[in-house]
């Protein structure tokens, strides 16, 4: 069974950093794409970063996270990050993980239409 579970969201000031973790279960971890996504109240789901297996090598962000935000993956802990810096309060959302399996899509293709599998979620909350 694929299990995702985000941790590490919390309330930081305007400005400040978080690190998201997604730690995975239940499948051949380095060949599953993972993505973050986030929701905040009242809006549609945003895709924000996604990356891809060691081997392929490729990130993609979201314009409105790009140069803050960085994705990584360590693949001897099963686990993907999500670095969060320079954080503003339009950041404030529920922040979920989610993996697919290959073939890859390229370019905003998941953050667009999302992904197989979904954590339930980590809450970042960004204070002005």
């Amino acid at each position: 069974e694929v299990q995702l579970v985000e941790s590490g969201g919390g309330l930081v000031q305007a400005g400040g950093s978080l690190r998201l973790s997604c730690a995975a279960s239940g499948f051949t971890f380095d060949d599953y794409a993972i993505g973050w996504f986030r929701q905040a109240p009242g809006k549609e789901r945003e895709g924000v970063s996604y990356i891809t297996s060691s081997s392929d090598g490729r990130t993609y962000y979201a314009n409105s996270v790009k140069g803050r935000f960085t994705i990584s993956r360590d693949n001897a802990k099963n686990t993907v990050y999500l670095q969060m810096n320079s954080l503003k309060p339009e950041d404030t959302a529920v922040y979920y993980c989610a993996a697919s399996p290959p073939p890859y899509y390229r370019g905003s293709y998941y953050l667009t239409y999302g992904m197989n599998y979904w954590g339930k979620g980590t809450l970042v909350t960004v204070s002005s």
